[in-house]
């Protein structure tokens, strides 16, 4: 128990560090490639994103779709790639390929569609390589470039927002 939190207080200083050494520098390509986190506790349904990305005429093999789970139990093999706390080691040490990979990608644009601040979650958005990064919770706004506060629960709401301001960012 007493590990668990000192592990936790390391991968949290890991984000700090990342946080505060990050420079945004946003640049106004047009999105080609689209990364999400979900939180499956929060929300599950992938084939609505994949709905959303090609109404938006990206190609699905551009984009990528990790979800975090608290129980490696409740993983589906349907799911592009999942992860739990266990993928993770001390100061941000990420012990799972597929999230490393996830990570290392230079994703045009990167959706944190979670609402309940989890450590690891925040550590996968702080670590990113994305060049934009979208959020819907305002626990710590160094994590993302744009906030939508909206619910998980209003999927309907956050695309359309989202559409408009990537619109507007010239994103599309």
């Amino acid at each position: 128990m007493i590990l668990k939190a000192f592990k936790a207080k390391s991968n949290q200083k890991y984000i700090n560090k990342l946080l505060n050494a990050r420079r945004v520098a946003v640049s106004n390509t047009k999105m080609e490639t689209v990364g999400v986190i979900l939180n499956i506790s929060e929300y599950s349904d992938f084939e609505a994103f994949r709905a959303f990305f090609k109404s938006l005429g990206l190609q699905q093999a551009k984009t990528k779709i990790i979800a975090f789970v608290e129980d490696p139990k409740d993983s589906n093999v349907l799911w592009d790639t999942y992860f739990n706390p266990k993928d993770f080691g001390w100061k941000g040490k990420i012990n799972n390929i597929d999230l490393q990979s996830f990570i290392d990608t230079q994703f045009d644009v990167l959706i944190s569609f979670y609402s309940e601040s989890h450590l690891e979650l925040d550590l996968i958005t702080a670590s990113s390589n994305a060049n934009f990064k979208v959020g819907i919770t305002n626990e710590d706004d160094r994590l993302y470039d744009l906030m939508i506060d909206v619910k998980t629960k209003d999927f309907n709401v956050f695309k359309t927002e989202l559409k408009k301001y990537l619109t507007v960012l010239n994103k599309l």
